[in-house]
């Protein structure tokens, strides 16, 4: 099983739909259980894109 990227601050971003602690989707969270290793870590692999853009964008901080 591929360690969860969950660090404890569920909040959903309204304009991406990425929790903003760990950049996953609702979906992928509620399926992260049933999804296969390879699944789990593609899905891993696509987390620090996500951050990156989100952080280069001000107008998708939770701030604004």
């Amino acid at each position: 099983m591929v360690k969860s990227p969950c660090v404890n601050w569920c909040e959903m971003h309204p304009q991406t739909g990425y929790c903003l602690g760990c950049f996953r989707t609702l979906d992928e969270i509620a399926r992260w259980s049933s999804l296969s290793d390879d699944e789990q870590r593609t899905i891993n692999r696509q987390l620090p894109l996500r951050k990156t853009s989100q952080g280069n964008d001000p107008s998708l901080s939770p701030l604004t």
